[in-house]
């Protein structure tokens, strides 16, 4: 019996034809293929005031988004602890120091009051992700940091496609940032953006993704390269190269059935789950949402052996995330009370998802949770 992953990327005949494509055309790094694959993100997250940015990871575009809200050296910038770690090592990459808060027990994403309380002058801006299918209150986001005059960070790696109150996510934030790693929604092998307000912000990322050389985009969009440059400021090896921008685009066409099987899936699991005894579910019913991970809580008493039958019943799982406070590197910076954290990482488990799920290994997941319930 096949262990049915957690992770399972779609990989079709496009994908494998755009690759080949890309890699016979010769040119490897940095060419037109990121030019249409930031061109058709902005057309999937209706950008139309707002410029997208490719870069080589999620990470590079939460890094270089701090540097553009001026954080460094002395500096903190707000985030939860229930996190993942590329959000709390670009903070450090900075020379500044994450300030830790909670988050709130239906959502998990971040705790706003919480987030007030850990503000003080050393704060200069705060990251917010949208956390597996659930997202973040951007609204009340907005008026926490015009009320503090921070700079938000929005992490949608999780939540490209989703909509909030109707826009698309990445269309509103300060600044947005998507990852498109190995695992994610859709990938490009590795691969992140940051979509910005205005062309002087974008201007500055095509340099700093670039190790600072002053290459107009529009020359490589080209499959060509300037000869002569200046360079102004210190950069990083942050770009994206044409075969990861090629599967992109394959995967940016499918964004609509990635999407509506992702929900299927995620619809059919609570619908099945949500009579279980000692199994709690995630409060939504996944309207407006393009789900990344699907998560059940789980008695802390009973989690190991939880995840334990589920092995011998060839299903996976994973636990998405340890606390960034419980890390050695990140044990003395400031947070705040954590209670929902503290509770949240003992119990929960996340199930296998993938886009286009056979139904075979939907209901053989199903099926295997189900029973370790029914053992009393």
């Amino acid at each position: 019996m096949d262990t049915i992953p957690v992770f399972k990327p779609l990989l079709e005949r496009e994908e494998l034809e755009a690759a080949q494509a890309a890699l016979e055309l010769g040119w490897l790094g940095m060419g037109e293929y990121v030019g249409r694959f930031e061109d058709a993100l902005g057309q999937a997250i209706q950008a139309d005031t707002r410029h997208v940015v490719a870069l080589g990871t999620g990470h590079a575009a939460l890094h270089l988004g701090l540097l553009l809200a001026d954080v460094g050296p002395g500096d903190e910038v707000i985030t939860p602890s229930f996190n993942n770690i590329a959000d709390h090592q670009a903070i450090w990459a900075t020379g500044a120091r994450p300030a830790f808060c909670d988050i709130l027990p239906d959502t998990l994403c971040i705790d706003l009051d919480q987030a007030d309380r850990l503000v003080t002058p050393s704060v200069k801006a705060v990251i917010a992700m949208d956390y597996a299918c659930q997202l973040c209150d951007h609204e009340r986001l907005a008026d926490f940091a015009a009320a503090h005059k921070l700079r938000v960070v929005h992490d949608a790696a999780h939540s490209l496609g989703s909509q909030w109150r109707g826009q698309p996510i990445g269309s509103f934030s300060d600044m947005c940032m998507f990852s498109f790693d190995p695992i994610k929604t859709i990938t490009c092998i590795d691969g992140g953006a940051l979509v910005v307000r205005s062309t002087e912000e974008r201007e500055r990322l095509h340099r700093l993704r670039l190790i600072g050389m002053g290459q107009p985009a529009e020359v490589m969009y080209q499959n060509r390269r300037a000869w002569t440059y200046d360079v102004v400021e210190l950069g990083y090896r942050y770009h994206l190269a044409n075969l990861h921008a090629a599967l992109g685009l394959e995967q940016l066409s499918k964004l609509d059935i990635i999407a509506s099987t992702r929900r299927a899936t995620c619809r059919a699991y609570n619908e099945a789950f949500t009579c279980l005894e000692g199994l709690d579910v995630p409060p939504t019913d996944f309207d407006g949402i393009t789900p990344f991970l699907y998560y059940v809580r789980v008695a802390p008493d009973r989690r190991e052996d939880f995840r334990g039958w589920l092995e011998e019943q060839g299903v996976e799982t994973g636990l998405h995330w340890q606390p960034g406070h419980g890390f050695t590197l990140f044990r003395d910076c400031r947070r705040g009370e954590l209670p929902v954290t503290e509770q949240l990482v003992r119990e929960i488990v996340t199930l296998p998802l993938h886009s286009c799920m056979a139904e075979e290994n939907q209901g053989r997941v199903i099926a295997a949770v189900q029973s370790f319930f029914d053992q009393g």
